[in-house]
């Protein structure tokens, strides 16, 4: 479609309060509060919830270190509140390309802080260019603490052996597809391709007695799951949905309806500009609802005479 095209080459260039607005229906607030607000009302309709606050590669250790004041005040907030959440932190937020070891004390401090108030804390995956680091990273955070969880992607083809190399225990893994774009020497390219690894990935993960996060919003490709792991009486609770805030959300209903747990992905911080831009880039179907949003409002607000003039 010409019109996305035009918009997305535009939106670096979108006024602030336009885009603020855009990004409304995926991004909670810029605030703590404002995201412990969304999370209230997710629980009100019977959602679980997982928190992030957006930032990743940090320039220096005192950002990094900010950052964590701000994840433990997260996680006091989500237990204040009553709320069924936990924390996902991306490595480099917690300086990881600094140094591996200020992004170990980092986590380790956030799991200290989580695990009494019943939290677990989300190590995610950014680009392969920290995969190596943030596997280390996460084998040392497991060797002492229970309540950490990793993020794993199909798109890459090392992903297999790194589910076999994981450290023994069950442990809560986020099966994603990847929304960074690899090189082909190392990563799946086709759309099918990445779904037969993330079914392949998602059971190998299962019969290895770990936890199974779905964070997919294929709804070919959860049925086809849901087919699998019924037909091996894999318990209800060794899975269940994450899913995006505003991304398809009639889908979230029906895979409540269904008995699943599922969980929404609440990001909020001051920068959301930037993941927003990535967010619209990567679902087409935010960008042709805004559109079709936005030319609707437009036409409401034109003169009766304008709007008859065809």
């Amino acid at each position: 479609m010409v019109l996305e095209k035009l918009v997305l080459a535009a939106l670096p260039l979108i006024p602030r309060p336009i885009m603020r607005r855009l990004s409304a229906r995926y991004i909670a607030g810029e605030t703590l509060e404002e995201a412990i607000e969304r999370l209230r009302r997710l629980s009100a309709a019977g959602f679980a919830g997982v928190l992030d606050i957006l930032g990743e590669d940090v320039a220096d250790e005192a950002a990094a270190r900010t950052a964590l004041s701000e994840y433990r005040g997260a996680a006091t907030a989500i237990a204040e509140h009553g709320l069924d959440a936990y924390v996902s932190v991306k490595p480099t937020h917690f300086g990881l390309r600094i140094s591996e070891d200020l992004a170990l004390e980092l986590y380790g401090d956030l799991l200290a802080h989580a695990s009494p108030l019943g939290q677990a804390v989300r190590v995610e995956m950014e680009d392969h260019t920290t995969t190596d680091a943030t596997l280390r990273l996460f084998a040392k955070l497991h060797e002492s603490h229970d309540n950490v969880g990793l993020v794993l992607q199909s798109r890459l083809f090392r992903t297999p052996a790194d589910i076999a190399a994981l450290p023994d225990g069950t442990i809560d893994v986020r099966m994603v597809k990847g929304i960074y774009l690899e090189p082909e020497s190392i990563a799946h390219k086709g759309v099918q391709e990445i779904r037969d690894a993330f079914f392949e990935c998602s059971l190998q993960l299962l019969a290895n007695g770990h936890v199974l996060a779905i964070a997919s919003h294929d709804e070919h490709l959860a049925a086809r799951l849901l087919l699998a792991i019924g037909a091996g009486e894999t318990p209800g609770e060794r899975f269940y949905f994450e899913v995006l805030l505003g991304v398809q959300e009639p889908l979230w209903h029906r895979w409540k309806a269904a008995g699943h747990v599922v969980r929404v992905y609440v990001p909020y911080g001051p920068h959301w500009r930037s993941y927003s831009q990535r967010r619209l880039r990567k679902n087409p179907e935010i960008l042709r609802h805004l559109i079709r949003d936005t030319f609707r409002r437009s036409t409401s607000r034109a003169p009766a005479d304008a709007r008859g003039s065809r």
